[in-house]
């Protein structure tokens, strides 16, 4: 029933990779799909190799089967425009304040009201109709990292000390509603080391105390090792066979020597090492009881081709 996708995730984890890839995913069968990024980073068109994206939804790439992702970069300021044009009709005089650097002023010294706009945006998007259907068969938010997710999606509490009543406390509870239904879903993406699942642990906790739904934990640049446990097991303690690796090296046709080989014996090491960790962070992840989506490690970089592999692992 999820038709509106807001993915999170600490800094550096590649949500911005991961939102555009659940949009192909989802952009199959001549469904129409919105991507909408609220940061002001233009990441989305650096990843399709696109302009600037404007505030209009353009089209930037076909999906599987006739599918189409259009994408929306969303400026609080001008979506603050939209809103004084929309509820008080003030299309002119709206840019005139504009002009004068009033619009900044508000939105600088309200944030929250700068979130009510941004999630306003979003809100509009996954309800518009037209001729009678709707305009988007799902919507996917490129949205803040998780440190300041749960503020950003509050927007009830973030317009508490701004308006008791009126249209912008009216579409804060609306859009509030929005998000806590059963059309939304909240994606956090993670590595496996420990500050970005302690982030997705802590992030988990605080939107559910908002009563907002998680859909999947996402774990980004999954690495496979080459070692079976038995090997990883010997790696830890620094045992594994010389007379072995140095068959394996004589097999890659490398010219062998004693400290090929204890250099190759320390990066197993520090492999089985790390591997370790990986496990660990994963059982952490696991307890979650959450659905998990694993996304393969793109050692060449990320092109739209790659996108559309890590669409083909989503839809997997």
């Amino acid at each position: 029933m999820a038709r509106l996708h807001v993915v999170t995730g600490k800094g550096g984890t590649g949500k911005t990779t991961v939102a555009a890839a659940m949009a192909l995913a989802l952009a199959e069968q001549g469904k129409r799909i919105l991507l909408v990024e609220v940061e002001g980073r233009q990441g989305l068109a650096q990843l399709f190799d696109v302009p600037p994206l404007p505030y209009v939804e353009r089209r930037i790439a076909h999906g599987p089967g006739g599918g189409e992702v259009f994408a929306l970069a969303v400026d609080a300021e001008a979506a603050l425009l939209e809103y004084l044009d929309m509820y008080y009709h003030l299309g002119r005089a709206g840019k005139a304040l504009e002009k004068v650097g009033a619009i900044d002023f508000v939105t600088t010294i309200a944030p929250g009201l700068r979130d009510v706009l941004l999630t306003g945006k979003v809100y509009e998007a996954t309800r518009r109709k037209v001729n009678g259907k709707l305009a988007y068969d799902a919507v996917v938010v490129d949205a803040p990292p998780t440190g300041r997710i749960a503020p950003f999606l509050n927007v009830n509490t973030e317009v508490a000390g701004l308006a008791k009543v009126g249209p912008i406390r009216n579409q804060a509870d609306a859009i509030m509603g929005m998000l806590r239904s059963d059309i939304t879903r909240i994606h956090l993406v993670t590595l496996l080391e420990e500050m970005p699942v302690q982030e997705t642990l802590d992030a988990v906790g605080h939107l559910e105390a908002l009563d907002l739904r998680i859909g999947s934990i996402v774990v980004n640049l999954v690495r496979n090792s080459p070692l079976d446990d038995d090997a990883l097991a010997l790696a830890v303690k620094g045992k594994l066979p010389t007379a072995e690796l140095t068959r394996g090296l004589k097999a890659a046709g490398l010219t062998i020597g004693d400290d090929l080989v204890e250099t190759l014996a320390r990066e197993a090491h520090d492999h089985a090492i790390r591997v370790g960790l990986e496990r660990e962070n994963r059982d952490r992840i696991d307890a979650l009881g959450k659905q998990v989506t694993e996304l393969t490690l793109q050692p060449d970089g990320i092109d739209q081709g790659v996108l559309l592999d890590l669409a083909e692992e989503f839809r997997g």
